[in-house]
């Protein structure tokens, strides 16, 4: 045998004499350098979000606890949807990284505004909702405390109540040529109380606001559709063809009226026209009657 041969052959031997280690030490490895993802299932809570809506319609449900970490475009509108129960205060934080400063040309104003299920703008009891910063600024941040979720409310009030809010992130003023370039935004949601500090006492809400429509994260249960009262009159009103029903009878109604007001009009109480054709007495004319062609003594 060639020593060329031998000496491969003790390489090969030497490699396969090296591969159980190899083995041990591969899951070592990877476990040291655990990944975002199974870091954040190890603590309990969800993965961040990377998307957001833009619209009411299209806005991304955020899971209680769940933060998002999303990359866009200035000038777009963001949106963002998360459950709130009574009792409850919530607290939006928003950080926006801006684009490097070589690449803007002025001052950029963000603005972040929150919604409740009604799309009524909600105000903030604290936070700075309008953040400028100038060409040299990199990172923005804002922040809105919505006041306590009320059980219940008067009709005319705005008061926050049980179900889902949006949170909606743009940019207010911005130079024309800055449209478009990239950008990165966090978010994340805080609340502190429970049922236990809903006031006033009392009051009670059957459903919540709005029930999410995407699997959002609303803590209350909408009440099931209650069926309308109907009555032996309900008919009359209702339906595509009681129009047509009222407008003849109302219709018919009219001409009968009219009629009678013709008749009342045309001949009052006490009067009858006279005869067509008739000829009207003159004066000056002897009238028939007992003492015609006589004189009266």
């Amino acid at each position: 045998m060639r020593p060329t041969t031998r000496t491969t052959l003790r390489g090969a031997l030497a490699a396969l004499a090296l591969l159980p280690a190899l083995a041990l030490a591969a899951p070592t490895a990877s476990a040291a350098s655990p990944s975002p993802s199974a870091s954040a299932s190890a603590s309990g809570a969800p993965a961040p979000a990377t998307k957001a809506g833009t619209s009411f319609l299209t806005a991304t449900n955020l899971s209680p606890g769940q933060d998002a970490n999303v990359a866009a475009s200035t000038g777009d509108y963001l949106y963002w949807a998360f459950g709130a129960s009574e009792g409850q205060t919530p607290t939006i934080g928003l950080t926006v990284n801006l684009a490097p400063a070589t690449d803007r040309h002025g001052p950029q104003t963000w603005s972040a505004e929150v919604f409740d299920g009604l799309r009524r703008r909600q105000s903030c009891t604290a936070g700075t909702q309008n953040a400028t910063g100038d060409q040299n600024t990199g990172t923005l941040t804002l922040s809105c405390t919505l006041r306590e979720i009320r059980s219940w409310a008067e009709p005319w009030s705005g008061d926050p109540l049980p179900g889902t809010y949006y949170v909606r992130l743009s940019v207010s003023d911005v130079p024309q040529t800055d449209l478009g370039l990239a950008t990165s935004v966090q978010l994340h949601v805080s609340a502190k109380g429970n049922a236990d500090n809903a006031q006033p006492e009392g009051g009670e809400l059957k459903a919540p606001l709005v029930p999410p429509a995407g699997g959002g994260a609303s803590t209350a249960k909408a009440a099931a559709p209650v069926a309308a009262e109907e009555h032996w009159y309900t008919g009359w009103f209702s339906g595509w063809n009681s129009r047509w029903y009222w407008t003849i009878g109302g219709g018919a109604l009219a001409a009968l009226a009219g009629v009678l007001g013709y008749n009342l009009t045309r001949h009052p109480r006490g009067y009858r026209p006279p005869r067509y054709g008739a000829v009207p007495p003159q004066s000056g004319t002897p009238q028939p009657g007992p003492y015609a062609g006589s004189q009266r003594p």
